[in-house]
């Protein structure tokens, strides 16, 4: 097996990944003010999820990313589930975007200008389940081997889902990236893509040089993408030029709207412009960067506005 992005960067010069899932289901109604946040959708209507992650190929995503970001185990427990609908749930999490992108491919129309999508498993951080806002600190009570130990039913389960590459995204602490790449040494034909929440435009949330962690990446053959996500899109260009300086592993960015969060108001201030969007993301793949989306606060808007600039101009790996 080879590295699944490779054909995306090779024809058509980019990868268009989704926008935010959370964001979108708030954005048609639902409720995701509790521990669980969408993993609660993938309990209680879990055809939403299946609706949204179609959006976002219809829009013109080339890989969407499941719905267990914040699904674990020990979460799902802990909100009154079983282990064995724990389980079921994170598997589903990743056949509702399987079953998206093969409805979305189904149509013979939409293979115009188009390789076949690609479905990603979302593998979330130890601080998606704590949800108390530690995937921006990573200032975790557990050591890398503690680590280990949370991340290996789960991973095993999204590793044999049937998705095409798995997202270890939104990692916070280095530890942590240690932690999943030996777990992605464990499981030979799985690949996966490593993406850090970020302080600044050179170190992680732990404070890390994001270097460092691209140095340490880059020696295993599986990982598929190193990059960024969940971050403000001022820091992008920076952390795109710390990171293609020490790797030659394609560079993954997916930063949030660029709006920001008022803990005290609960409520987001700044503005989030879809074609501004866009045009950034075209500086980013100028700089440096493969596979280009969007995280929190994006939605099938931006990701119109990405693959309308990409499609139209042609930006060819070197």
């Amino acid at each position: 097996m080879s590295n699944p992005v490779t054909p995306f960067l090779r024809v058509q010069g980019a990868l268009i990944l989704d926008g935010g899932l959370a964001t979108e289901l708030e954005r048609r109604g639902h409720d995701l003010s509790d521990e669980l946040w969408s993993a609660r959708v993938l309990r209680d209507d879990p055809d939403a999820i299946r609706r949204v992650h179609l959006a976002y190929y219809q829009a013109g995503a080339d890989c969407c990313t499941s719905a267990s970001y914040q699904a674990t185990i020990p979460g799902f427990v802990h909100s009154g589930m079983s282990p064995d609908m724990a389980r079921d749930l994170i598997r589903l999490a990743a056949q509702l975007v399987v079953e998206a992108r093969d409805e979305f491919w189904a149509v013979e129309d939409n293979h115009a200008g188009r390789l076949r999508p690609l479905a990603a498993a979302s593998v979330g951080p130890y601080g998606a389940y704590l949800a108390d806002g530690s995937e921006y600190r990573g200032n975790y009570e557990i050591d890398e081997a503690g680590l280990v130990d949370f991340h290996r039913e789960r991973w095993a389960l999204l590793a044999g889902s049937g998705a095409d590459i798995l997202a270890c995204e939104t990692i916070p602490s280095f530890a942590e990236a240690r932690a999943l790449a030996r777990l992605l040494d464990e499981w030979p034909g799985v690949y996966a893509w490593f993406s850090f929440t970020c302080l600044d435009g050179a170190h992680i949330s732990d404070g890390t040089p994001i270097a460092d962690c691209a140095r340490f990446l880059s020696d295993f053959e599986r990982v598929a993408a190193i990059g960024i996500n969940c971050t403000p899109p001022r820091f992008v260009p920076d952390l795109i030029r710390a990171l293609t300086a020490v790797t030659e592993k394609p560079v993954i960015v997916y930063p949030n709207s660029g709006e920001t969060y008022d803990p005290v108001a609960k409520r987001w201030l700044g503005e989030s412009v879809p074609s501004e969007f866009g045009t950034y993301s075209r500086e980013w793949r100028k700089l440096g960067a493969g596979l280009i989306g969007g995280c929190c606060r994006t939605t099938p808007d931006h990701t119109r506005q990405i693959s309308d600039r990409f499609r139209r101009h042609k930006f060819p790996m070197k």
